[in-house]
């Protein structure tokens, strides 16, 4: 027991912010998980293990109680407190276990994955993952300017609902999610996009990725193929992946998603589309081109998912209609959020689903999400039904396009014609086209280390990357950074795409 004493003494520390009887417990449990203190050893009274350590007896009182709870001790009255037996019990465990063969057809684990760590789809996930360090800063594509949100109206509406709060929204949400806020976006979603809808037809979502993910697990197996556009956003692909989507790439052209005769001999289960600003290039899908999507889906019994994520911001015309306004047979479910309509912390989204999928999709929103914050969504209600949302995006559209066309200004005096501006009708970004003989993964990484952010097409492509880019968000950077940013961005541009050396 002395040894024990000596031990504990040399690894107490009274002068350590942490108390002495959380080191104590921590030390005796280390010592009894290692073996140092065998199963069986009777330990030392609780007074004399005070004394030999110079603190309280409760000290250790409360220690001894504590490993005994955790069932790391056994005491017994007039016998004393044991190292109780905690060792694995081998018999339990058995031999190393040796695992059957194989299918063949399965994929092979990444070399960078090992057995029993992350699942196969688990490292393509990482390996392919696209989300950045930084969100915000030039030039950071899809992100709007929180700094313009208008934080004290929103602040006056949440203190209003606070001081009259029902327990109803202190809850978890209702299928689907708040009433009153799912009939007011029904309303605006009307006017602002062309869907026809019932507020019984809105579902409640933390966003896009979310939205997506309940539609594939509702209306998707694993193993079923989804068109996806070629490029397309790394996120949704992402979702689709994790659950199991075999993805097959479809080209896009100035018309919008261009299906090959050899796609569409294989209908798939699901279509991933943006056809009112295709993510990321920026092109509109044509109307010959949408109602041939949705014949096509009529006729195969294809979902077809319809990302409106950002479409309100459109430049020089009014936002299009909607792919689902035009849809007569219920094979479109609409996602949207208000991420980049207001700021993106408030992690609100929605989907429109056909009148006869509402119920089974209110169901499994709440059977899989158990989904909350409802009060954020009774402040977004009010936001909408006040006229706030309409008049901040109309605000924001104007300041977006003047930031537009600054950045654009800025590429022609630097680049002249050199480098082609695409995609910059609507949104919060452009692509910056470079030269076929430049990587533009390596642009972007110069221009991180330069401190301006930017995207490289290359990430968008699951096949031969057929552009090369970068994605250049103007929202969220404002006036007057513009030009320098761009300055230390071009200087990037130069050296790595037309050999020049910064001055």
């Amino acid at each position: 027991m002395v040894i024990l004493s000596d031990w504990l003494a040399a690894q107490l520390d009274k002068a350590d912010v942490e108390p002495v009887y959380r080191q104590l417990l921590s030390l005796m449990q280390q010592a009894i998980l290692t073996g140092r203190l065998a199963p069986g050893t009777k330990l030392p009274s609780s007074r004399t293990l005070a004394g030999d350590l110079g603190i309280a007896r409760n000290t250790v009182l409360h220690v001894y109680d504590q490993l005994s709870a955790e069932g790391y001790v056994l005491s017994t009255t007039g016998s004393g407190t044991y190292v109780a037996d905690t060792r694995p019990d081998t018999t339990a465990v058995g031999p190393r276990a040796t695992r059957a063969p194989e299918d063949a057809d399965a994929p092979v684990a990444p070399a960078s994955c090992p057995r029993g760590d992350l699942s196969v789809r688990g490292q393509r996930l990482i390996d392919e993952a696209g989300v950045s360090a930084k969100q915000w800063g030039a030039f950071m594509p899809g992100v709007p300017d929180v700094a313009e949100f208008p934080a004290r109206t929103w602040s006056r509406l949440q203190s209003r609902l606070w001081k009259s709060a029902s327990h109803d929204l202190l809850t978890y949400a209702p299928g689907g999610g708040y009433r009153p806020l799912r009939r007011a976006l029904s309303d605006y979603l009307r006017v602002a996009r062309s869907v026809r809808c019932s507020p019984d037809q809105i579902i409640i979502t933390t966003g896009i990725h979310q939205s997506i993910d309940l539609a594939v697990r509702l209306l998707a197996d694993h193993g079923d193929r989804a068109w996806v556009e070629e490029p397309c956003y790394w996120g949704a692909r992402s979702v689709l992946q994790a659950s199991g989507i075999k993805l097959a790439p479809i080209p896009v052209d100035a018309e919008g998603l261009n299906p090959r005769e050899s796609d569409l001999r294989h209908p798939p289960r699901m279509a991933l589309v943006t056809p009112s600003h295709q993510y990321p290039l920026g092109m509109v899908m044509s109307l010959a081109r949408r109602r041939t999507l949705l014949e096509y889906a009529r006729q195969h019994k294809v979902w077809i998912i319809e990302d409106d994520y950002d479409s309100e911001f459109r430049y020089g015309s009014r936002p299009l209609a909607s792919l689902q306004g035009l849809d007569e047979s219920d094979r479109v479910i609409y996602v949207g959020s208000l991420g980049k309509l207001l700021f993106p912390g408030l992690r609100i989204g929605y989907m429109v689903v056909p009148e006869r999928l509402a119920a089974t999709f209110r169901t499994a929103v709440a059977e899989l999400y158990r989904e909350g914050q409802l009060m954020q969504q009774a402040v977004l209600a009010e936001f909408i039904m006040d006229g706030y949302l309409t008049s901040h995006v109309r605000r924001m559209r104007t300041l977006y396009g003047e930031r537009r066309q600054l950045l654009i200004d800025a590429v022609t005096r630097h680049f002249g014609d050199a480098l082609p501006v695409m995609g910059d009708e609507a949104g919060l970004h452009f692509v910056l086209g470079l030269p076929e003989s430049c990587d533009d993964r390596v642009v972007a990484a110069a221009a991180y280390d330069a401190g301006v952010i930017v995207r490289p097409l290359a990430s968008y492509y699951l096949g031969k990357q057929q552009r090369k880019g970068l994605l250049t968000g103007y929202a969220c950077v404002p006036h007057e950074n513009i030009d320098p940013a761009f300055a230390t961005l071009a200087r990037v541009i130069e050296r790595h795409a037309f050999g020049k050396r910064a001055a």
